[in-house]
């Protein structure tokens, strides 16, 4: 099952991870975020352990989208070390997600 960020959780759950960190930005009425949902909850299942892959709602978490100028629904953005590495705007196959991840892992 995907992780869960906050803007309370976000700093020591995915900026002082050892490994690559996913981050799904969404929101409850994003359509686009509702096709992405699916694709998210498998990807975590795939790579659990490996890879911290989870979502967060930034209707309940503006503070940290604000931080990273999240600007269009859904964002997933790909962190390691504390920094972004790669990102995708918009709805997007697993293939492409999957190829991301195995460049950045």
């Amino acid at each position: 099952m995907e992780f869960k960020f906050t803007d309370e959780n976000f700093n020591q759950e995915a900026l002082e991870s050892k490994n690559l960190v996913i981050v799904d930005f969404y929101a409850d009425w994003c359509g686009p975020c509702k096709m992405m949902a699916p694709i998210i909850e498998e990807l975590a299942n795939e790579y659990n352990g490996s890879v911290k892959i989870g979502k967060l709602n930034v209707d309940d978490n503006p503070a940290t989208a604000q931080k990273y100028r999240v600007m269009s629904i859904p964002t997933i953005l790909f962190l390691k070390n504390g920094a972004v590495v790669d990102t995708i705007i918009g709805a997007v196959s697993k293939n492409q997600i999957e190829g991301k991840i195995e460049t950045n892992k």
